[in-house]
């Protein structure tokens, strides 16, 4: 039985579209960053449409979301969802979308069910997963982690912001963390928009996910001297900041020790001391992102940035710290995950294609404990962190479809006794 009718279109629609205006920004994005009074708002409206629903809600100990519809009293879970926190000035599609078509999906099924549908063997658990984004509190996908045994919770508890304020204390202000026992999974789905340009470009409706990418952060601290701008000789100076523009660009340029688009780099984040107009920075810090299809390419091209900022601390007369964080090896996607979702997609007439993540996503830390299912629709320009990050009506309402299947038939246990997906390594 199918429920993908113009009413239930609609209803996403409605939902999708309203849940934008919380947090929104002038530039047609949003801004709900982790733990501030915009995660509040629109975490209650999430519990607001579960309890509606008669869904039971729970919040656990790092500030994940849970809404549970029982299907088989006693019965473990298929988690499906996404996050709603964004990026600063992020766009209003990414972690959103997928938060709500999982609700849709579950919505759907339940429907199905009383209507008189085959009964499911597992319940489903919708969930809005804390700091996905990682924007305000570094490491990201850090709630689906802990839950994930891969972080710990009390230490990801004591993190801290720019500003000193620790995840303990944001989610604290929000009435944001609890200790409700957290679903038993047994299998997760996942749909996110592409944040690439691959299905526009082959206008193709549905990306099955294979495999992420290898990913290395360095944490760099550029240290010098404080000194007055007007009054020290430019001989004299070990200006921090000089030292580090020149590592920007070095981690800008890295890229050049792998085949072109096989390896990107960035640095995304920095801050100086003490950050004033008359007085010569001291002290910078940065993070480099590494990113490339093969542990090979980042490993090279981080022993390349290790060599080339020892030269650059030398001709400043600075001291350059550099420590490894935030590694995620190469995650493959079970076998059986990808040909479910493309059967669920020829049965729906839907066009789908394999394709890696670049991105890092929530499916990565749960394709670590069960077999787990991830799906891109496309996006327009293939742009995402930012305020014209844009998909189509259309073609989030055929992911909609397609995750609806993949739960269907995950409740069915259509990936009993798969095992979850496995690391490994691109040489």
């Amino acid at each position: 039985m199918s429920t993908n009718d113009s009413s239930t279109n609609e209803s996403f629609l409605v939902d999708f579209h309203h849940v934008a205006t919380i947090g929104a920004t002038d530039g047609g994005g949003v801004e709900r960053q982790a733990g501030t009074l915009e995660d509040k708002r629109v975490r209650a409206w999430f519990t607001e449409f579960a309890e509606q629903r008669g869904w039971d809600v729970r919040r656990d100990g790092i500030g994940n979301l849970f809404a549970l519809i029982e299907f088989a009293p006693g019965a473990p879970y298929v988690l499906v969802g996404s996050h709603l926190d964004s990026q600063p000035l992020g766009g209003r599609f990414d972690g959103a979308y997928g938060v709500i078509a999982a609700l849709h999906a579950a919505e759907r099924l339940q429907r199905e069910v009383t209507a008189g549908g085959a009964q499911p063997r597992y319940n489903v658990a919708v969930v809005d997963w804390f700091n996905e984004e990682g924007g305000r509190f570094a490491p990201s996908i850090m709630g689906s982690s802990v839950f994930a045994g891969l972080m710990d919770q009390e230490e990801m508890l004591a993190v801290t912001d720019l500003a000193g304020i620790t995840v303990r204390e944001a989610m604290g202000n929000i009435g944001a963390l609890g200790d409700d026992p957290r679903p038993e999974a047994v299998a997760y789905a996942e749909i996110h928009i592409e944040q690439g340009r691959i299905l526009e470009r082959e206008q193709i409706s549905l990306g099955a996910v294979d495999f992420s990418w290898h990913t290395q952060k360095l944490d760099i601290r550029v240290v010098g001297e404080q000194s007055h701008t007007g009054a020290t000789a430019m001989a004299d100076r070990r200006d921090a900041l000089v030292a580090a523009s020149e590592v920007v660009l070095l981690v800008h340029k890295v890229t050049s020790v792998a085949e072109p688009e096989s390896l990107v780099s960035s640095v995304g984040q920095l801050t100086l001391e003490p950050n004033s107009p008359i007085v010569v920075p001291r002290l910078v810090t940065l993070v480099a992102d590494l990113r490339a299809e093969r542990k090979a390419d980042v490993l090279a091209a981080r022993d390349s940035l290790l060599r080339d900022i020892a030269a650059v601390a030398e001709r400043y007369d600075v001291r350059i710290e550099v420590n490894d964080v935030d590694i995620r090896e190469i995650q493959y996607y079970p076998e059986a995950g990808l040909e479910l979702a493309e059967k669920v997609a020829a049965d729906a007439g839907l066009s789908v294609r394999r394709l890696r993540t670049m991105a890092g996503h929530d499916s990565v830390a749960m394709n670590r404990i069960v077999p787990t299912v991830m799906m891109f629709v496309p996006s327009v320009d293939g742009v995402s962190h930012c305020e014209r990050e844009f998909t189509t009506d259309a073609d989030m309402l055929a992911g909609v479809e397609a995750l609806t299947g993949v739960v269907r038939r995950l409740t069915e246990g259509a990936l009993d006794g798969v095992a979850a997906g496995m690391p490994g390594a691109h040489a």
